[in-house]
C-alpha cells in the first residue's frame, strides 16, 4: 500500500488550482505526507495570498517564498527548512517559465536573454534545489520534476522551452547519478498536455489538448490528479529501484508515430 506517512514534502510551483504542482500536492497529503509550500513573491502579495488560502486544506507546516533566480532565498528557503523540519524526505521541483514572445514564432529568433532566462528558471533550478536538498536528506529522499514530450520531440509553439525540458531531463539523469550513492533517487514525470495557467502561454495549447484526445490510446488527455498518483508512487518505498526515469504519464500519446 503506498503510505508516505512521516514523510515530508516539500512542492514548489504551485500558482492556483489548475496547476500540476497542486495535483501533486494534494495527492502527498493523501498519502500522509507534512506539506511543506514555496510561493513565487511578487511586489504586491497577490500570489502569496492566492496560493496560502489555495492550501490551506492541506495544513502546510511551512509556506515559504522561493524565487529560484535569487541564490539568497534559495538559501533562506533551505536554512529556514532546516530550523523548522531539521530533516526532509520529498523535493517536488515544477518550476518552468519563457518569455511569451519565445514561445511563438520561429525559434531560430530566440533571443540570448530569452535562452538564458528559460534555461536558468526551467533547468539550473532543479540544480540548484538539488543543492540544498541534499544536506538535509541525510537517510536519503525523493526528487521528482515535471517535464514535457516537448523535450525529446519538436512540438509547435513550444520552442525555446523545450530546449529546457531536454535539459532538465538530463539533468534528472545526472543527479540520480550523482546523488544515488546518498540514497537520494531522482525521477521526472513527462505530463500529457493539461490547461493550465502556464500552459495558456503555449500558442495552440487547446488544439494539442483536442489532438491527444483524439490520437491517444486512451482517447484523452490526463488529469492533474493522475500525475499527481504518479509523483507520489515515485517518492514512495514502492518505487525504491526506479531512479534516473522519465515516466510517461499522457494516456499512452508518446507511443504514437503517425
Amino acid at each position: 500500500m503506498l503510505d508516505l506517512t512521516g514523510k515530508k514534502a516539500l512542492v514548489t510551483g504551485i500558482a492556483n488550482n489548475r496547476s500540476i504542482a497542486w495535483g501533486i500536492a494534494q495527492q502527498l497529503h493523501t498519502a500522509g505526507a507534512e506539506i511543506g509550500v514555496t510561493y513565487l513573491p511578487d511586489d504586491k502579495g497577490r500570489a502569496e495570498g492566492k496560493v496560502k488560502t489555495l492550501t490551506e486544506p492541506l495544513n502546510p507546516s511551512l509556506f515559504l517564498p522561493c524565487n529560484v533566480q535569487d541564490d539568497a532565498q534559495v538559501d533562506e528557503l533551505f536554512s529556514t527548512v532546516k530550523e523548522k523540519w531539521g530533516t526532509f524526505d520529498i523535493l517536488i521541483h515544477c518550476l518552468a517559465f519563457a518569455n511569451r514572445d519565445d514561445l511563438t514564432g520561429a525559434f531560430s529568433d530566440t533571443s540570448r536573454a530569452g535562452f538564458d532566462l528559460a534555461l536558468s528558471v526551467s533547468a539550473y533550478s532543479l540544480v540548484r534545489l538539488a543543492q540544498g536538498a541534499k544536506a538535509l536528506m541525510p537517510e536519503g529522499g525523493n526528487i521528482v520534476t515535471l517535464t514535457y514530450l516537448g523535450g525529446v520531440r519538436v512540438v509547435p509553439n513550444y520552442n525555446v522551452m523545450g530546449i529546457a525540458k531536454a535539459a532538465l531531463e538530463m539533468n534528472v539523469r545526472y543527479l540520480a547519478a550523482d546523488l544515488g550513492p546518498q540514497n537520494i533517487r531522482v525521477n521526472g514525470i513527462s505530463a500529457g498536455p493539461i490547461r493550465t495557467l502556464a500552459s495558456s502561454a503555449i500558442g495552440g495549447i487547446l488544439d494539442m489538448i483536442h489532438h491527444v484526445e483524439e490520437v491517444a490510446p486512451l482517447r484523452r488527455t490526463v488529469t492533474q490528479t493522475e500525475v499527481g498518483n504518479t509523483a507520489a508512487f515515485l517518492c514512495s518505498d514502492l518505487a525504491s529501484g526506479i531512479t534516473g526515469q522519465v515516466v510517461y504519464v499522457d494516456s499512452g500519446y508518446s507511443i504514437m508515430g503517425m
